[in-house]
């Protein structure tokens, strides 16, 4: 727990001080401000902190696809080669203090509260700039780990990249672009190349720069041309050097320039986004960082992570998982492919409206038997009848029941030896019924 006095804040904002349920309303209630590209108010608010951010050492993670697992596993290589590592992530699953990690643990109630006093305090004092509430949260990271005095920081990108909050740091160590594919256009371009620039945004001169393994070749040129123009060395995985010997739905067993490793991660897509942090540990150990190869073995076999083909239950199998766009869907669909092709499948899912679910559910649904579409308890979901006509498309038999405990319920019951349960198609759903699930 930070060790400050709690009565310091006392003179710096006004009424009573924050509890961790207030403080996490308080930066809810930033929704109202939405989402606004830009870098110029979480400038001005970093300024009004002394600047946190510029006295901490950062792995910049941006990308459509991959980006929470490989921050995860380059943070959890760094922790194990002895150094005190803060790890900013989105979204959450089940609690809210996932987003801000430290030395792999939430921070603290207490912490976290104590923080967003104190950026409370300094975005008041802007005379009228509405801070977002990625922004805040941002910023709390920052003051966190400036307090936790990190060696380092490993910091994933919120949405595109250029004028994405995070984006306020100077140059990071290594910036890391994970898989890139066509998801949020209508804010950050309908074609995977635009996608890719706004991306690339968080390249700077004076860093290296890593890439996916199988990055799309029309991302990659991008990526390519933005290194080459800023003078930064990029950085592709060799696929030569990689072998995978076995998977499960446990995880895959595989080796990457030597290191070998048992990935508690399922699915081939986390094997590539696990070459991805191998590099980006290897870019480091080129600035002289110490880093041995048995701390990047336990770091990567440390890598736990909920709703990501996450096997829940193994008997019977039920399978959760978060990911919403296209390539999500395709790497799902390779997962029940490779080790649910003996099983009959029912297939809980909600999603957002916002997204292209059509796309989605024309790769996935069409492995359900049944198919139950709900509603996770956000404005944005899509409502679960309309979700029901979209996957009938692809399912004969659909569904719908609009309260997702309601349908995890009624889903499990055609759960036995010879049928799985596979919950996904987004990260609200999935920390709305893990508990739930794990109870089964």
């Amino acid at each position: 727990m930070i060790s400050r006095a709690r009565s310091f804040l006392r003179a710096q904002v006004s009424g009573d001080i924050m509890n961790c349920q207030q403080a996490i309303e308080y930066i809810h209630s930033l929704l109202k401000f939405g989402i606004k590209p830009g870098l110029e108010r979480i400038a001005a608010l970093c300024e009004a902190l002394g600047n946190p951010q510029d006295k901490l050492k950062f792995v910049h993670v941006a990308g459509t696809n991959g980006k929470g697992s490989t921050s995860t596993m380059i943070a959890n290589i760094l922790i194990q080669s002895g150094f005190s590592v803060g790890l900013y992530t989105s979204p959450y699953v089940t609690d809210f203090r996932e987003r801000i990690m430290f030395n792999g643990s939430m921070i603290e109630k207490d912490d976290l509260a104590f923080c967003v006093e104190k950026v409370k305090s300094a975005a008041d004092s802007l005379n009228g700039i509405e801070i977002t509430e990625f922004e805040f949260l941002t910023a709390v990271a920052f003051v966190y780990y400036e307090i936790k005095k990190c060696d380092f920081v490993v910091l994933e990108v919120g949405l595109g990249g250029r004028f994405d909050a995070t984006n306020v740091i100077k140059a990071p160590l290594v910036s890391v672009i994970t898989a890139i594919s066509l998801d949020h256009t209508a804010i950050l371009g309908d074609t995977v190349e635009q996608i890719a620039f706004e991306k690339c945004g968080i390249i700077k001169e004076k860093g290296l720069a890593v890439t996916y393994i199988r990055q799309d070749e029309k991302a990659l040129r991008v990526i390519a041309d933005t290194c080459k123009s800023k003078k930064v060395p990029l950085i592709k995985p060799d696929e030569s050097l990689l072998k995978i010997f076995g998977e499960t739905l446990e995880g895959t067993y595989a080796e990457y320039d030597s290191v070998s490793f048992l990935l508690p991660l399922a699915g081939k897509h986390m094997v590539y986004n696990a070459c991805s942090a191998i590099e980006a540990i290897k870019a480091l150990k080129n600035c002289g960082i110490a880093i041995s190869e048995n701390a990047v073995k336990k770091g990567i076999e440390s890598s736990v992570m909920p709703a990501r083909c996450e096997l829940i239950s193994k008997d019977p199998i039920i399978i959760l998982d978060g990911g919403h766009n296209e390539d999500c869907a395709n790497a799902l669909s390779a997962f029940i492919e490779r080790h649910l092709q003996n099983k009959k499948i029912v297939m809980l899912s909600s999603m957002m409206a916002d997204k292209d679910y059509e796309a989605y559910l024309s790769i996935v649904a069409r492995f359900a038997d049944k198919f139950i579409a709900t509603k996770a308890d956000v404005p944005r979901a899509l409502a679960s009848a309309e979700l029901a006509g979209c996957a009938a498309k692809f399912c004969p038999e659909t569904e719908w029941i609009e309260n997702p405990g309601d349908a995890a319920e009624y889903a499990r019951k055609y759960v036995d030896e010879n049928t799985a349960l596979v919950v996904c198609g987004s990260f609200y759903l999935a920390g709305e019924v893990r508990d739930l699930l794990l109870s089964f």
